[in-house]
């Protein structure tokens, strides 16, 4: 559990999730896989699939049939981090690594555009079917992916399928009583938070919450100080984990006095980061829980 925590924040998903790194449009990176082999209705469908990223492996699961699936990452099957832990569950995984993908005789390998490329830089030039998928920034990059994933694996269809699911669960959520957006911030262990431009800040927005990120002075790691949130509180702190889920110094702010203070007179609540550190279909239940929360808060007033 220690080491867990320093090995989440390192996956290419917290990168953008999180808002350490300008997102990728969904343009852009599509335009990186412009000439990469897809399945299509005149191609046999893949039957050994490969996914080399936490995000496409919550995809692929929820796409195709388990027969199909070569192996997924290590992470699938965490909790933690992932969304999808028991229906990965038995998979066959791998770690990143050339050599370990090989080994499965993958006829495509899914992958982000973080984390592996000098294994899909070597994987393309022994000229095998790798199809990089844009990280998600907001719903419409969620759509996106889902789709990329789908066109890949030849399930175009389904992947409508889950496409409008998505869009129908985002369309039954309570809106907003008033047009104000209230305030929101995403703290997390060592006090990072979720800055501008994140899926984050999306999951937020579309639930009727400002990000506030923006209006602390962070820390050059993009934390915001303990003594600044304590000071300037938004309408609602936002957890991405139990007090005690970590229980190594770096998460000792969630267990300070003074935030267990702030806690006790001002709305929060605990938003598993598995439902929104990846841009799957997923994160319509952290806008559903942000949502309500901020139904509680209205009601209040």
């Amino acid at each position: 559990m220690q080491h867990r925590v320093l090995r989440h924040v390192l996956t290419s998903a917290a990168v953008v999730a999180l808002g350490f790194l300008p997102a990728l449009t969904a343009s852009s990176a599509v335009a990186q896989t412009d000439a990469v082999r897809v399945s299509s209705p005149g191609l046999a469908k893949a039957q050994r699939v490969v996914s080399l990223d936490l995000c496409t492996d919550q995809i692929l699961v929820e796409l195709v049939d388990r027969k199909r699936i070569a192996a997924v990452t290590h992470l699938a099957t965490d909790p933690a981090v992932s969304a999808i832990p028991e229906k990965a569950k038995g998979l066959p995984i791998t770690h990143g690594a050339a050599e370990d993908v090989l080994r499965h005789d993958p006829d495509l390998i899914l992958a982000g555009p973080f984390g592996v490329s000098p294994t899909v830089s070597l994987l393309r030039r022994l000229n095998l079917n790798v199809v990089v998928v844009p990280q998600a920034p907001d719903m419409d990059g969620v759509r996106a992916s889902v789709r990329r994933v789908a066109t890949a694996v030849g399930e175009r269809e389904k992947g409508e399928a889950i496409v409008a699911d998505f869009d129908r669960r985002l369309a039954s959520i309570h809106r907003a009583t008033t047009d104000r957006p209230l305030k929101a911030i995403i703290y997390q262990i060592g006090g990072t938070v979720s800055g501008g431009g994140s899926l984050a800040e999306s999951v937020l927005a579309t639930a009727g919450f400002r990000n506030m990120a923006a209006e602390y002075r962070l820390t050059r790691g993009g934390q915001v100080p303990l003594e600044a949130l304590v000071a300037t509180p938004p309408d609602l702190l936002v957890l991405s984990s139990a007090a005690n889920e970590y229980r190594t110094a770096i998460a000792d702010n969630l267990r300070h006095p003074a935030l267990l203070a702030l806690r006790r007179t001002h709305a929060s609540i605990e938003l598993p980061w598995q439902l929104w550190l990846c841009g799957t279909p997923h994160v319509a239940e952290a806008v559903a829980r942000l949502a309500e929360a901020r139904t509680r808060i209205e009601a209040r007033r």
